[in-house]
């Protein structure tokens, strides 16, 4: 043993290594996690969060009836609400609803503006 290995007290093993975590020289890590039993935690969704996903959802729906309203009458006023109420309900955890009527609002928006010229 040389001054170093001496004076931390550690054993040094020079033959064959199984473990992956080697060469551990000078650290002294805790395996707690790894040994502890695994504890039988369940999470609960509060009546928050059941109404968040709800408000989500509804708004999703809410927006993509809008979007597709605003396909045929109101481009300019419901598309942009579409997208809106779209951004929304994506925010909220609704992302494909949400995400339609995004697109479905700037999409009506957009042919509003293009289309306006050939119907005067």
């Amino acid at each position: 043993m040389d001054k170093k290995q001496g004076r931390n007290k550690m054993k040094v093993v020079n033959g064959k290594r199984s473990r992956v975590d080697f060469p551990r020289k000078d650290h002294r890590e805790e395996y707690a996690a790894e040994v502890a039993p695994p504890s039988d935690v369940t999470v609960k969704r509060t009546d928050d969060a059941g109404r968040e996903a709800t408000a989500g959802r509804t708004a999703g729906y809410v927006g993509l009836g809008i979007g597709i309203l605003s396909l045929f009458m109101w481009s300019v006023i419901l598309g942009p609400i579409a997208a809106v109420v779209g951004y929304y309900a994506y925010n909220k955890g609704s992302r494909t609803t949400g995400a339609w009527s995004i697109g479905l609002g700037i999409l009506a928006t957009i042919s509003y503006f293009i289309l306006i010229p050939f119907a005067r």
